[in-house]
């Protein structure tokens, strides 16, 4: 797998508390994705049912390879989750259960996630101009600036220009380079769309976002302004929980968190240019895929030993949200980078589900 190169991103802690138990659930042996209801783990407290690999009827064999592939690549924290149930969970290099740790960009999608609630509240429309909730917002001229969609930034299609505003999105940073939609640049431009949120719910972004997703799923965690950015940092079982909704269609325990119809979508081709990028989640099994900070569009999947249908969200320094419908798996990795450069996608990925496939296979 090609190298990819690094994102401008960001770190940051936060707090929380979590830990595990386990329950005996039987479940057909032979089959990965078994047909048993999904488990939703309670909203308070440590419990959390866990599913041995016997009864998935996978091999223990290849558990160790994995989790020595995990040390030596710096990981913290790794959970598998099989209908909701703990598959894996292994905590290295000084981390524990209840030890925070940043989401960096792995933390777009909790973005994507609230744009998705606000419209479901009929308070915007991801079609809306940005300056209609935001009023001027960038350097551009009003036509150019009134042209920008709130789905151009949710897909990275905004036209304003990359290469000049780094971390900055003041005014004065964002400059006009192409129409919006059509062309497709990795920026942290995005983040604006909590303030489209902030805006149209007339409230905060951290109070919008505690109410309507992180209480109502038992996360914990919160985000913090580091500059321009807000960052949010989680335990791994948080960031778990949050992998576990998606892979439900937004749906926790019969609660409709998110929209299904978004979520669907926000995980699927949002444009043409990547077509491996959704509303902030990268997406494999596409026949090509843009590198953040790319304009090369390179041929295949971004995982060719990942499962064709995943979804991920992906952070500095390898943080992970892989989401396998097929499978009904989550997958979180939390920790330092894997390798020497920092990256949101490396080749990291292919040794890393090349050992995952190795339990099932």
């Amino acid at each position: 797998m090609l190298r990819k190169p690094t994102p401008m991103l960001f770190f940051v802690l936060s707090f929380f508390l979590l830990s595990c138990s386990s329950s005996d659930d039987p479940a057909n042996p032979t089959d990965p994705t078994p047909s048993e209801a999904m488990y939703f783990p309670p909203l308070s407290g440590n419990t959390w049912e866990t599913k041995s690999l016997e009864q998935l009827g996978w091999n223990p064999s290849a558990v160790q390879p994995l989790l020595d592939y995990l040390n030596e690549k710096h990981t913290k924290s790794f959970i598998v989750l099989v209908n909701g149930r703990i598959v894996m969970e292994n905590y290295m290099n000084g981390h524990a259960a209840d030890s925070p740790w940043y989401w960096a960009s792995a933390g777009k999608t909790l973005t994507a996630a609230m744009t998705g609630i606000a419209q479901q509240e009929g308070l915007l429309n991801i079609n809306d101009k940005v300056s209609t909730h935001l009023g001027a917002w960038t350097s551009a001229t009003a036509a150019q600036e009134n042209a920008i969609q709130i789905r151009h930034l949710l897909t990275m299609t905004s036209g304003l220009n990359d290469a000049t505003n780094e971390d900055c999105v003041a005014p004065e940073c964002l400059t006009y380079l192409a129409a919006p939609g059509t062309r497709w640049a990795y920026d942290n431009v995005y983040v604006k769309l909590q303030d489209v949120v902030a805006a149209a719910s007339g409230t905060s972004w951290n109070n919008y976002f505690n109410t309507k997703l992180r209480n109502k799923i038992g996360m914990t965690g919160s985000w913090i302004q580091t500059g321009y950015l807000s960052v949010y940092g989680s335990t791994t079982r948080s960031m778990a929980r949050f992998g576990l909704l998606m892979l439900n269609n937004g749906n926790w325990d019969g609660q409709q968190i998110i929209n299904a119809d978004y979520c669907q979508t926000a995980t699927m081709p949002s444009q043409t240019i990547n077509k491996s990028y959704g509303y902030l989640w990268w997406i494999n099994g596409e026949s090509s895929f843009h590198l953040p900070q790319s304009q090369f569009e390179f041929p295949g999947s971004i995982i060719p030993s990942g499962p064709a249908d995943m979804y991920m969200a992906l952070g500095k320094n390898d943080q992970k949200i892989y989401v396998v419908p097929s499978k009904k798996m989550v997958v979180i990795r939390m920790g330092d980078a894997a390798d020497e450069e920092t990256m949101a996608l490396s080749d990291f990925d292919e040794v890393l589900w090349q050992k995952i496939n190795a339990l099932y296979n």
